[in-house]
Parts: C-alpha cells; sequence; structure tokens
C-alpha cells in the first residue's frame, strides 16, 4: 500500500504509527467487519465462499526478504483473521469456504513501482487476475477453507 504519504519501509527505522494504522484498517479491519456481516449470510445447504484478497508478502513462512513491515504485517494479521473465520464457520455451516487469495503481480497503479524485478509472464492484466481467482473459487472445498490461495490453485504457506 503506497500513496498519499504511504509507502512501503525498507526498515524498521522507517515504521510510523499513523502509516501502519492506515494499512491495517484498509488490509485487516475492513475485510473483517466486511466478513462479520457477511458470513451469517452465507447459504448453509450448499458450497458458499467468502473471500478476502490478500499477498503473499503477508506468509510469514514465506518471507525471505523483510522490509514492507505494515503492508506485510497487516496481510499476515488479515491471514490469521480468515483462518479464524473458518474454523468458526466450519461449526455452523459445513459447505462454507472461507479463503484468503493472491491475485499475483497485477498491473495497476499500485503495483507500478515494484514491477522493475517482475517478469513480463508474472505481470497478469486485472482481467487475468480476477478470472484466475473465479477459477481457484469454484475449485475450492470446504477442506481447503482458512488458507491462502494464489491465482494458480497452489496454498501459500502462513
Amino acid at each position: 500500500m503506497h500513496g498519499d504519504g504511504l509507502k512501503p519501509e525498507k526498515t524498521y527505522r522507517a515504521l510510523d504509527a499513523e502509516a501502519m494504522a492506515t494499512a491495517f484498517a484498509v488490509n485487516t479491519i475492513g475485510p473483517a467487519l466486511i466478513a462479520k456481516h457477511v458470513l451469517p449470510l452465507l447459504a448453509r445447504d450448499r458450497k458458499t465462499v467468502f473471500a478476502a484478497i490478500s499477498a503473499r508478502v503477508g506468509s510469514i513462512a514465506d518471507n525471505r526478504l523483510g522490509g514492507w513491515h505494515a503492508y506485510r504485517a497487516s496481510k499476515a494479521a488479515l491471514n490469521m483473521a480468515v483462518r479464524n473465520f473458518a474454523i468458526e464457520l466450519a461449526v455452523r455451516n459445513k459447505h462454507a469456504v472461507c479463503v484468503a487469495l493472491h491475485p499475483g503481480t497485477v498491473d495497476t497503479g499500485l503495483s507500478k513501482p515494484f514491477q522493475a524485478g517482475v517478469a513480463a509472464e508474472k505481470l497478469f492484466t486485472a482481467e487475468y487476475s480476477a478470472a484466475a481467482m473465479l477459477k481457484v473459487l469454484d475449485a475450492a472445498t470446504a477442506e481447503r477453507s482458512g488458507t491462502l490461495i494464489a491465482w494458480d490453485g497452489q496454498t501459500i504457506p502462513f
């Protein structure tokens, strides 16, 4: 997340409380509050899906570069919230799927400053990414509930 004075931190020395609060508000709290109101409405007699957009950089296990502290932490917190929601939801709704999705690197203004190191075949249009994530959701089962799934269907470890 960047813009309006927000940018990924390269070091912990760049941490800013206001920027961190904004990252958590957008990436964690917003989706969690949507879940609060949507999850009770999911049908119980057939497969229904709740998905939140997360990011591979929110994976604690997959983090090998550090940096981007507020963004990474807010996405890791979102992943934990999705896991918690899935556990709670499974008690009342055995058909429900609740997942976090990694859309890949999408060619947007948000990713533009970070595209230099992205291979051309790994930089997706919004349409491609959305179609890929819909395919993942169509294939998702309740057994995958509570996981972070990439655009290509691979599970990303938390």
